[in-house]
């Protein structure tokens, strides 16, 4: 009995893990083949004030064996970890007693931290370049969007006055005199006289009656885009 008492090895190797909430934890554990009567059990804590994490013989739906029903390897898995769950958690093997259970060999203990998860930096900046291309392609769309309607709107201007030339020419109506005395009809074609014009010639021209052009279809204008249409025509006075 001695001699198994010096023979027997408990391992925990962990010093300090680190765990995300409602993550598994997992606490390693393993001895030398089992010789001696008693369990092995893990313990939050030591001293009066332990709580027993996992015991063989107990309820713990939480908890799971790596090795279920192995005599050498006690390594456990806690599943959904809470913040309270922290502490030092330790490897124990018991001896049985008459009187009950006492501690025979324990290993150095664990230290368990629980933290909040948080995001890993490759996943951050993953999404920052995701919302980079994004935005990206948004400006890209709405500036040929807006490049579009500019050029629909200025095709509309262009189309207009080629339309124009479609109707007869209007006539203007030049009357020398009085406002009473018959008018002489000059029509468009007739109208571009030579500019050379004495200014005294222009000083005979009492009025001029000018007929308006017919109104021009109406046509979609962006911003900045604007349709013009105007007549200049130049008459002699007799």
């Amino acid at each position: 009995g001695a001699q198994a008492d010096q023979s027997f090895e408990l391992r925990q190797p962990q010093d300090k893990v680190s765990v995300a909430v409602g993550k598994t934890l997992t606490l390693t554990c393993t001895t030398s083949r089992r010789t001696l009567a008693g369990p092995v059990k893990w313990l939050k804590g030591w001293g009066s004030g332990n709580q027993t994490g996992y015991d063989q013989t107990g309820s713990f739906p939480r908890v799971t064996r790596a090795s279920d029903g192995s005599d050498t390897d006690f390594t456990i898995r806690i599943r959904d970890i809470q913040p309270e769950d922290a502490g030092t958690y330790y490897c124990v093997k018991f001896t049985k007693l008459l009187d009950g259970d006492e501690v025979f060999r324990r290993g150095k203990g664990t230290e368990v931290s629980v933290h909040e998860t948080t995001l890993v930096p490759s996943m951050v900046a993953a999404a920052v370049v995701l919302c980079f291309l994004l935005l990206l392609g948004l400006f890209i769309a709405l500036c040929m969007y807006r490049r579009k309607r500019r050029g629909e709107a200025e095709s509309q201007c262009l189309a207009g006055p080629a339309a124009m030339g479609s109707f007869s020419p209007i006539p203007l109506r030049c009357c020398a005199g009085t406002p009473s005395t018959p008018s002489e009809v000059l029509d468009a074609e007739t109208s571009h006289l030579p500019s050379q014009q004495s200014s005294k010639e222009d000083n005979y021209i009492h009025y001029a009656d000018l007929q308006p052009l017919p109104a021009a279809p109406p046509h979609i204008r962006s911003d900045g885009a604007a349709c013009s249409e105007y007549a200049s025509i130049r008459v002699a006075a007799k």
